[in-house]
């Protein structure tokens, strides 16, 4: 990962960010395809079920009221790693291109 800053399509606000890592894990794709585009308004996408987001407190109460809008808590997961910046400056990457578009 070479980008620091990030893209961050939630609030707009200019309070400090974080960067998270998420992962989720859908069952059915209509759910999946939903949580993949709400994601996507939040973060870049560089694996197919992750994500990569720099988030204000106050967007990441926004990315989580809308998840739970549409996940089903017996058989989804989405999960939050935090990255210290420490961490983030020690991200690599081996081997193959970001995923395309959907």
């Amino acid at each position: 990962m070479t980008d620091k800053k990030g893209s961050s399509g939630g609030s707009g606000s200019s309070s400090q960010t974080s960067c998270y890592i998420i992962a989720y894990d859908i069952s059915e794709d209509k759910r999946r395809t939903k949580v993949h585009k709400i994601l996507g308004g939040f973060g870049k996408w560089t694996q197919y079920s992750l994500f990569e987001c720099f988030l204000s407190k106050k967007e990441m109460v926004l990315l989580r009221s809308k998840l739970m809008k549409h996940l089903r808590e017996d058989r989804d997961r989405v999960r939050f790693y935090p990255l210290c910046a420490s961490c983030l400056g020690k991200v690599e990457t081996v081997g193959g291109e970001l995923p395309a578009r959907r």
